[in-house]
């Protein structure tokens, strides 16, 4: 790695500097660093010939204005030369979501995707969504845009196929048949209403269809529910023609479905007011799985194909992608995203710019969905950015914050007591800022609202204090609201005070003397409260803030009190995680047989260890 000297030991900055660099390398691969005069990351770029790529920035003219002001700004650079290309490729995008540099596209939306699990460890397979790692044994069928479009394949395989979607425990446990078996939605493998060669037909049929298979399932069933007639096994026929007919329903119901192609992520991108909408369409099978839309940052305005580049780089990170993509738009490094993209699937990954016939017109669909999702964006954000302009002027902050975090506290009569933060902007809702705060204080007097709060706000800054104490990474709040009145607010500003946090506006929001929605009282340290009018928008934003906040902390609370309900003594041994436990009790019935139960009788469980079963023995024995 080579380093300039910072700028306080040299004269040279901009492309004189650069000048000076380029005569110290060589043509080997690698990623270079643009630094400004406080050692800042500017930009991380790529190079297949380093000496080649940072020469195009030692020119005093012919540069974009974005690279200009990028090239004036730069004081400082930093090179790390590697043995391939890809390995560069690989280098930058690590580099540029580790740093965020200013000048780079960054892809803010790091959600994995569903999927749809067949689990194969059991007898009779169950059916699911599925997020996350895949290392339960099973065929995975993805990725899904959304959980809503999981759970519409879902309830359409509930209808075809009747595969059970309940947990072994459920399945172990029944009795009866459950509703889902009512309705004609399971066929009941639970209490034998189906053999288990019939329902691994079904399974198979299942995965048929979600491999696109569902013509020639149409027919097999055709054939069978033939020949059940002519045995006079009419319930069977009868049952077969329900299943084609559900099965036709689901196909005149997805939409587009394109005949030519079998797997694909369709990738569009369209740029407006320096803003990027990009919209992924999932192909499988033959069939739309979905949409999502994303807004990566453009890094200060790149043009498309480097929009584009960054965000295949990034957005394919931790995901596999299929054998097809058709883009937009033409990327630079065309073949070394193939080669990158190629050894994260284990086989070949194709990118294509198709210009007519089917292709050409599921990219074109793709754009236009761009196109509407950010001309939406755009005024939603004129309006959130009017909605801030007014709530400055109503509270008398100096300018629309930034960055508001709203906190509130969820508890019943002090139990399972949590915090919560929700944080708007500019942009709306940043969910993925929101937090959860598990209270732990034991000198918090059960149902202590200001001990609860000083805990979330104490934990909260203390830990912005550490990570981001000169405030430059746009994570300390311009404004505070806290759901309540003027002890609240008072208690709050204390706090702050005790940790030296003095100049972040705080407000209040209380329910009127009647406690009615629209009737709200708005409390400031030191400031005699006020109201706004019934119909002014900015209450109505307020409002929304709160309720959201509301809602999120009770959905916090709800979580842990159900954690709370389903927790048992086992959960405190060592070694017995959630397959030892359900093991345990569906052989034993409950918590309590297993503390009574013998070593033999704990050896005889499945997945029971002799040293397992010693350890639960002696967790319930001591004396022992």
């Amino acid at each position: 790695m080579t380093r300039t000297p910072p700028p306080a030991q040299t004269a040279t900055t901009g492309h004189v500097l650069i000048q000076n660099l380029v005569k110290t390398l060589d043509g080997s691969p690698g990623v270079y660093r643009m630094l400004n005069a406080a050692n800042e990351v500017l930009y991380v770029g790529k190079a297949r010939n380093l000496r080649a790529r940072v020469s195009n920035y030692a020119r005093p003219s012919g540069h974009s204005g974005r690279i200009a002001r990028m090239i004036l700004e730069t004081a400082s650079m930093m090179f790390l030369t590697t043995r391939t290309e890809t390995e560069a490729l690989l280098l930058e995008q690590n580099l540029i979501k580790q740093l965020k540099p200013r000048y780079n596209v960054l892809l803010r939306d790091d959600k994995s995707f569903p999927n749809i699990l067949v689990s194969k460890t059991h007898a009779f397979p169950q059916i699911k969504k599925h997020r996350g790692a895949k290392s339960e044994k099973g065929d995975y069928y993805g990725p899904f845009a959304s959980a809503g479009a999981v759970n519409r394949s879902l309830n359409q395989l509930q209808r075809v196929f009747g595969l059970r979607t309940c947990t072994d425990a459920v399945f172990e446990s029944r009795t009866r048949p459950c509703l889902l078996y009512q309705i004609k939605r399971c066929a009941g493998p639970c209490v034998g209403k189906i053999g288990q060669a019939d329902y691994t037909a079904l399974v198979s049929d299942a995965e048929r269809f979600l491999q696109g298979k569902s013509t020639r399932i149409q027919e097999d069933l055709a054939r069978a529910m033939g020949a059940a007639a002519e045995a006079m096994e009419y319930e069977r026929a009868a049952a077969l023609r329900d299943r084609i007919r559900a099965l036709t329903q689901v196909q005149q119901g997805q939409g587009i479905n394109p005949q030519g192609v079998s797997e694909a992520d369709v990738v569009a991108l369209h740029m407006a007011g320096g803003q990027a909408c990009v919209q992924v369409f999932f192909i499988r099978a033959n069939q739309s799985w979905g949409n999502r839309d994303f807004y990566p940052r453009t890094g200060s305005g790149a043009e498309a194909p480097e929009v584009l580049e960054a965000f295949l780089a990034q957005f394919y990170d931790d995901k596999t992608p299929p054998r097809l993509i058709l883009l937009s738009h033409a990327i630079e490094d065309a073949d070394l995203m193939v080669q990158l993209l190629s050894d994260r699937a284990g086989r070949r990954v194709e990118l294509a710019v198709p210009q007519r016939g089917e292709k050409a017109e599921l990219v074109e669909n793709a754009a236009r969905n761009a196109r509407e999702s950010l001309a939406r964006k755009m005024s939603e954000s004129a309006a959130q950015s009017r909605l801030l302009e007014g709530l400055a002027e109503a509270f008398g902050l100096e300018a629309p914050p930034k960055r508001i975090e709203v906190y509130d506290n969820s508890h019943i009569q002090g139990t399972n007591a949590v915090g919560g933060m929700i944080v708007a902007g500019p942009e709306g809702f940043l969910k993925s800022q929101y937090r959860k705060f598990n209270i732990k204080g034991s000198e918090i007097t059960p149902g202590d609202d200001f001990g609860m709060m000083k805990e979330v706000l104490g934990r909260r800054f203390a830990r912005l204090l550490k990570e981001d104490p000169d405030r430059e990474h746009g994570l300390w709040p311009d404004l505070l609201l806290i759901d309540g009145g003027a002890g609240q607010v008072s208690a709050v500003a204390g706090i702050m005070a005790e940790m030296g946090v003095e100049d972040i506006a705080m407000i209040g929001v209380a329910k009127g003397i009647d406690r009615d929605l629209g009737r709200e009282e708005f409390h400031r340290p030191g400031a005699r409260p006020f109201a706004l009018r019934s119909n002014d928008p900015v209450l109505y934003f307020v409002q929304r803030l709160r309720d959201e906040a509301h809602r999120w902390a009770i959905g916090a609370h709800r979580a842990k009190r159900a954690k709370a309900v389903s927790a048992t003594p086992l959960d405190e041994i060592p070694g017995i995680g959630a397959a030892r436990k359900r093991a345990l009790l569906a052989h034993f019935g409950s918590a309590k047989a297993v503390s009574r139960a013998g070593l033999p009788d704990l050896q005889a469980v499945p997945g029971i260890s002799e040293t397992m079963a010693q350890t639960i023995h002696a967790f319930f024995n001591p004396r022992s």
